[in-house]
C-alpha cells in the first residue's frame, strides 16, 4: 500500500503488477478478503486499487460525503497518474462509483466491469432492490451475501482487535456513503445512456443481497453491456470465485 496525493487529498492505494492499467474500486466490505483477488489480477494487469476515504488507515472521510465525491476523486486520480485506456472494475459499492464516473467523464476509460454493482433503483417506490443488512443479524445476512457463508463469512472469534476494528470501520463507512437513500442515486438511472463503454456485468448466482434479476436489469439498462452469472458465488464473487471472475474479465477485455 502507498499513499497518493490527489489534489491535496491522501488516498491509500494498493498498486501491483506491470501490465495494462486496471483501476479496481472495492466493495463496501471485506477488503482484506479481496486482497488475494487483487494479487491474482496483478499477474496480468497493473492494478491500482484505492481504499475509499474513511476505509483505510491513512484516509479520513473529511468533507467527502457522497458517492459523487468519490467519483470525482477517482477521476482526478486517473488524471494524476496520467492513465489512458483503463479497464475500470467496480465491485458492489465500487460498481456504483464506477457508474457515476462513467456518467461524468469516460475519456480515460476503455472498458467497464461491474461486479454485483449497486447504485441504481429499478423497482417501485415501496420495493427494495437490496436487502437491508443493517437491519439483519449476521446469521441472516451472511447466507444472503455468500454462497458458502460458513467458509467465507468472517469468523469474529478468530480475528484480531485490529481486524475487528477494520470490519467495524467498513460498516460505518458504508452507512456514511450509502445510507440515505439506501445504496442508490435516485437520478442515476436517467443517465445510464451515457455509460457507452463496452461493459461486462458479473453476478453471483447465489446473490441474495442483490439478486441476479437486478444484474439483468442493470445490463439491459446500459448501452453496450452483457451479463455473466458466476456459479458458486453470492454477492462477492471476487472472494468466493476469484479465478472465475478473472477468467471472465480477461476473456471480455481481450475478445
Amino acid at each position: 500500500m502507498e499513499t497518493l496525493d490527489i489534489k491535496g487529498f491522501p488516498v491509500e492505494t494498493h498498486i501491483a503488477g506491470s501490465g495494462p492499467p486496471l483501476l479496481y474500486l472495492h466493495a463496501e466490505q471485506y477488503f482484506e478478503q479481496a486482497r488475494p483477488h487483487l494479487n491474482a489480477l496483478a499477474r496480468n494487469w497493473r492494478v491500482i486499487a484505492p481504499r475509499h476515504p474513511g476505509y483505510g488507515a491513512a484516509s479520513a472521510a473529511n468533507d467527502l460525503r457522497s458517492v459523487d465525491d468519490l467519483a470525482y476523486l477517482y477521476l482526478d486520480l486517473l488524471d494524476e497518474l496520467r492513465l489512458d485506456n483503463v479497464v475500470l472494475v467496480g465491485a458492489s459499492l465500487g460498481g456504483w462509483i464506477a457508474l457515476e464516473m462513467c456518467v461524468r467523464n469516460r475519456a480515460r476509460l476503455a472498458k467497464l466491469i461491474l461486479v454485483s454493482s449497486v447504485g441504481v433503483k429499478f423497482s417501485g417506490r415501496e420495493e427494495r432492490d437490496f436487502a437491508d443488512i443493517f437491519y439483519m443479524p449476521d446469521i441472516e445476512a451472511f447466507p444472503m451475501l455468500f454462497a458458502d457463508w460458513q467458509r467465507h463469512a468472517p469468523n469474529y472469534a478468530a480475528l484480531s482487535p485490529g481486524q475487528l476494528e477494520a470490519l467495524a470501520r467498513e460498516r460505518h463507512m458504508l452507512a456514511h456513503y450509502g445510507w440515505r437513500p439506501y445504496l442508490h442515486n435516485p437520478g442515476l438511472k436517467r443517465w445510464l445512456h451515457r455509460v457507452d463503454l463496452p461493459t461486462l456485468v458479473l453476478w453471483g448466482e447465489a446473490d441474495g443481497f442483490a439478486k441476479p434479476s437486478y444484474g439483468q436489469s442493470l445490463a439491459s439498462a446500459l448501452p453496450a453491456a452483457e451479463l455473466t452469472v458466476i456459479r458458486g458465488a453470492g454477492h462477492y464473487p471476487e472472494i468466493e470465485q476469484s479465478q472465475a471472475v478473472i477468467r471472465a474479465i480477461d476473456a471480455f477485455v481481450h475478445r
